[in-house]
């Protein structure tokens, strides 16, 4: 059959690779910065966009969305053409893909630091940027799906069935745990609440690692390993069994998030399960990576495109092994809330994810521009400066996880608490924070050299953006099978019947855990005590979520000894109804707040947002003084109401109608409490003379919302007094 001329689209690829290397560097400084911020936490105060609750967030999508979402794409574009033997269904497309998906970061580096968030993990862009989100995502599927239905190659190699399943999971979580009922342009109220909410949250977060981290990368490595190392793939079989069973079981694994929280045992029950068993394909990928490089281990001494994957590989099995692990309810119950998981989640986002794409970067780019890489032994240098970063930045962390997990647990023999004061734990493990800044800035120099490494190649080089290639058509065939083909071989030349199938099979996980949680009423029992936010509480709930509190607190008292001792009655599913979002929290920087409410008085919190070493010595929590002067707008609370109303709250018309009054009456209250400290009084007196018309009276400040908000933490039901 005569063969037919084509052009790879190479520009597509190399304007990728030039996004990751932008954002990996803008993302992993922001961490850095966060990483300073724990020894230096006055680092950045006065200035609310650079505070640590609103930055975390920024650094988090910066480095999942921006650096190895880019990363991701980059990949995907370069192998899929060369593995369906076409150039990309659509230009367009690809160019709609690019700037889009640039436009998208640019506007999460805007609103995020401004305090424009839903305070979701992972899932924080506002409704207008997640709708955006959804139409680049759809216009990636298109262009990926358009290109295998006009391929010159009948089968479809294993790296496809991972970007085809990555393609539709992704599509299905954005879009259900982005449901949202918008207030403005930039505000907006998640339609699930409390316990749902936070189901379908990490049903989306869990599987955003999976589908997003995890999938992707897992065909970039079936593409590049066995290019990089020149040996096929070590088992076909396995790659066909790894493949089903992992989109099978990870999408059933998000509620071990939530184990020994207000969610039901049996969706924590079954989380546990399929965690367990997840095991199994991860492994069998891992393996399957590492033995393709059977016969290549000479190569992997002298290449640091080998190095840096071998190393990757390695670290996705040790995060997926470590991750059944902590979803035992043994191993959560320590875990859980501590550093340990920030060091299990960095030992797959920089040694699996940024690993890989590194290596992927050295090998493409030199291909690309025709050269060879500028320099092997920077190439080396960087590889060694960033395994020891990994080292230096996980194992101190390690380290403080279980320093804390054993602190929060002790008891005196008379059953005290040994450590009652919450910042005991904080102290001890400050200098582990130094070691993680250490390994962090390592990781970061390894990114500055491959920018000159890259910078000197592409310079040495020329570029084919149009490359050519040649292959015969592809001969279609209706029906039957080919002599020798097995059943998987049949599927892979239809990927419709492949991608639905794959939609199916991810689809049931999430039918059978979401859907009782929000259709059997049974599973949330309701308390009647239990009662909307007034109007200020409300504000200061917004408040809360547009500081990014809930990344340093949690709101989630589990049944333990320790932790009833310390915060009091452990947390039920019913108080959690009428939030929208729910902000259980990940890590316990501080201590929780879920019974803070009336533990101090209004003066405490006013100090303590205003400067709070003044009433926690040695606090690492960064001043919030601009709450203190700034004046709270209530232009938009009645409204706020209504969507609540939209969303189940029962808020009355009357209750609607009467906000402004309801919030002067409330903040006038806490006015006077405030006023009750002489130091309180008399400071605002003397900034009332100093500003004259310019002076905000205290009870219109956005300070009275937030107290207000704190002092009802907890107090709808009847607790045990708090230690």
């Amino acid at each position: 059959m005569e063969a037919q001329q084509f052009y790879y689209d190479n520009k597509i690829v190399k304007n990728f690779i030039y996004a990751t290397i932008l954002w990996g560097i803008v993302g992993m400084a922001v961490g850095l910065l966060l990483a300073l911020m724990f020894l230096f936490p006055g680092i950045t105060d006065g200035i609310s966009w650079l505070s640590f609750g609103r930055l975390r967030p920024l650094h988090t999508n910066a480095v999942i969305f921006a650096f190895v979402g880019n990363a991701l794409f980059a990949g995907i574009y370069y192998s899929s053409q060369r593995l369906l033997k076409a150039r990309m269904y659509s230009d367009f497309l690809s160019k709609f893909n690019f700037w889009g998906w640039q436009l998208i970061i640019v506007a999460a580096a805007i609103t995020l630091p401004l305090g424009f968030t839903t305070s979701k993990e992972y899932a924080e862009l506002e409704w207008p940027i997640d709708i955006a989100i959804a139409l680049v995502w759809v216009a990636f599927g298109v262009n990926l799906i358009g290109t295998v239905l006009k391929r010159r190659e009948r089968h479809l190699y294993v790296a496809i069935w991972f970007y085809l399943a990555t393609f539709v999971t992704v599509a299905v979580l954005h879009i259900f745990n982005s449901f949202e009922w918008p207030v403005n342009m930039l505000k907006s109220y998640s339609v699930y609440a409390g316990v749902q909410d936070a189901l379908v949250q990490w049903w989306y977060g869990h599987n955003a690692v999976a589908f997003f981290l995890t999938t992707p990368f897992l065909g970039l490595m079936y593409y590049f390993v066995p290019k990089a190392a020149n040996r096929p793939v070590y088992s076909y079989r396995l790659s066909i069994i790894h493949f089903w069973s992992l989109i099978f079981l990870y999408i059933w694994a998000g509620p071990h998030h939530l184990l020994y929280t207000a969610l039901p045992d049996w969706a924590q029950n079954l989380g546990v399960v399929f965690s367990i068993m997840l095991i199994a394909p991860s492994w069998g990928g891992m393996i399957n990576g590492l033995l393709t490089l059977r016969g290549a281990w000479d190569k992997v001494r002298t290449s640091p495109v080998l190095k840096f994957m071998v190393v990757a590989i390695t670290g996705y099995g040790m995060a997926t092994f470590e991750g059944p692990m902590l979803s035992l309810k043994s191993f959560n119950a320590i875990a859980h809330f501590t550093d340990w998981i920030i060091a299990h989640v960095h030992v797959g986002a920089l040694a699996w994810n940024g690993f890989l794409t590194f290596g992927m970067i050295y090998w493409l780019v030199p291909k690309m521009f025709k050269t060879s890489l500028h320099s092997i032994k920077l190439a080396n240098t960087h590889f060694w400066l960033g395994t020891l970063g990994i080292i230096l930045y996980a194992l101190p962390m390690y380290v403080a996880g279980f320093m804390q997990a054993s602190m929060w647990n002790q008891f005196t023999p008379l059953g005290g608490l040994v450590y009652g004061n919450f910042l005991d734990t904080v102290t001890q493990i400050i200098p582990m924070y130094w070691m993680r800044a250490i390994g962090g800035s390592m990781y970061i120099f390894g990114m500055f050299i491959l920018v000159y490494n890259i910078f000197k190649t592409v310079k040495g080089g020329s570029a084919v953006e149009d490359e050519l290639a040649e292959a015969p058509a592809l001969k279609r065939i209706v029906r039957g099978r080919l002599a020798g083909e097995d059943w998987h071989r049949v599927l892979e030349r239809k990927p419709v019947k492949l991608t639905i199938l794959a939609t199916i099979t991810i689809l049931i996980g999430g039918a059978f855990q979401i859907l009782p949680t929000i259709l059997v009423k049974s599973n949330i029992p309701t308390i009647s005590s239990v009662k909307p936010y007034t109007p200020l509480e409300l504000e200061g709930r917004d408040l809360y979520i547009r500081e990014g509190c809930v990344g340093c607190h949690s709101q989630m008292v589990r049944p333990f000894r320790s932790e009833v001792e310390r915060y009091g009655e452990y947390s039920k599913a019913g108080e959690f109804v009428y939030d929208h979002p729910f902000l259980w929290g990940s890590k316990r920087t501080g201590p929780d707040l879920h019974r803070v409410g009336a533990k101090y008085n209004d003066a405490w919190h006013f100090n303590h947002m205003y400067e709070p070493s003044s009433t926690s010595p040695g606090s690492i929590m960064p001043a919030y003084q601009w709450i203190i002067h700034d004046e709270l707008d209530t232009s938009e609370t009645q409204t706020k109401m209504e969507v609540m109303v939209n969303l189940g709250v029962p808020y009355t018309e009357e209750e609607i109608a009467n906000a402004e009054s309801d919030m002067a009456a409330q903040a006038n209250q806490i006015k006077e409490n405030l006023y009750g400290d002489p130091s309180i009084k008399s400071s605002f007196d003397a900034e009332e003379e100093a500003l004259g018309t310019d002076f905000v009276p205290l009870e219109k400040r956005e300070i009275v919302a937030m107290i207000a908000y704190l002092q009802r933490l907890g107090t709808d039901i009847k607790v045990n007094d708090t230690k």
